[in-house]
């Protein structure tokens, strides 16, 4: 479970995390992070898992297992970033360590992006 203060929780956060943010697409997911600049708010992220997933049940267990994955990352992201991981309707049947894949080459490539910056 990820913790209570690491999650995105109002629709205007959301909103905006997607508008403003780098956007990643891997073929399961799509990440969309805004960096924190270095303050001391936790790291916080959000979940998109659409009907185009799934039902009810396989969206929530897509949701649970993206939870989970993203939970045990958190500390490669700067603090105050707020993340948005979109589950694609693959995820439905991909297998954790592909999600899992997934999630690690978004962040890394987020990351060169955040450095190339600076």
């Amino acid at each position: 479970m990820l913790p209570a203060k690491n999650r995105l929780r109002r629709t205007q956060e959301f909103r905006s995390t997607v508008r403003r943010g780098k956007r990643v697409g891997r073929p399961f997911v799509v990440v969309h992070v805004v960096p924190g600049g270095g303050s001391s708010e936790p790291v916080r992220a959000g979940f998109i898992v659409s009907g185009a997933v799934g039902g009810a049940v396989v969206r929530n267990a897509v949701r649970r297992r993206l939870r989970h994955l993203v939970r045990d990352r958190l500390d490669r992201l700067p603090a105050g970033t707020h993340v948005i991981v979109r589950a694609r309707p693959e995820a439905a049947v991909a297998p954790s360590g592909a999600l899992a894949r997934d999630l690690d080459s978004a962040f890394e490539e987020l990351a060169e992006a955040a450095v190339r910056r600076r």
